[in-house]
């Protein structure tokens, strides 16, 4: 049995929030998977670039499907070769790749955490995440799902250029031992 000093105490601000990531979901899949440049409400219709610019539905149609977000599984795509971004844009940076995971464990009544890292080094220096936004040092950043939604820690990128927080199981993904 595992003590849980972080349990939250307000079943009802969890339902809430459970069911504002359910309508959210509900309200990017009626939207359809990718809308047309000049429906998007970002691209100005009726600029002269519109009619040169890609349509979201051509380029990213023939990339790995995924259900949520922008409906592209990024990771696979970099993964399998459909894509192969810069890995940087200083001349002579190395990358470092790092092949660890861990485990969070602050997490109320919710599966663990799995934070892997080989998934984000594949994409970013350290130096985008360390020290500033987390320590190096394991548990030494103070990370809630309340300051993730408010943009903090992972949500600088979930929720923005990465999945959704929408999609809980993604990163809370270990059952507790029995």
């Amino acid at each position: 049995m595992r003590a849980n000093t972080s349990r939250l105490k307000l079943p009802t601000c969890r339902v809430a929030l459970g069911l504002a990531f359910i309508l959210i979901q509900m309200n990017a899949l009626a939207a359809g998977p990718w809308k047309p440049l000049v429906e998007d409400g970002i691209h100005d219709p009726e600029s002269s670039a519109i009619g040169i610019l890609q349509e979201p539905a051509e380029a990213l149609s023939v990339l790995p499907s995924d259900t949520a977000g922008n409906r592209v599984d990024w990771a696979r795509a970099l993964r399998e070769g459909y894509i192969n971004p810069r890995t940087n844009i200083m001349p002579g940076t190395e990358i470092k790749l790092l092949d660890t995971e861990i485990l969070m464990k602050n997490t109320g009544d919710m599966p663990i955490v799995k934070f892997p890292h080989l998934t984000h080094t594949e994409w970013l220096d350290c130096n985008n995440c360390h020290e500033a936004i987390f320590r190096s040092k394991i548990g030494a950043t103070p990370v809630s799902m309340l300051e993730i939604l408010r943009g903090r820690y992972c949500g600088q990128c979930h929720g923005a250029v990465s999945f959704p927080l929408t999609e809980c199981n993604r990163c809370h993904s270990v059952p507790w031992p029995l």
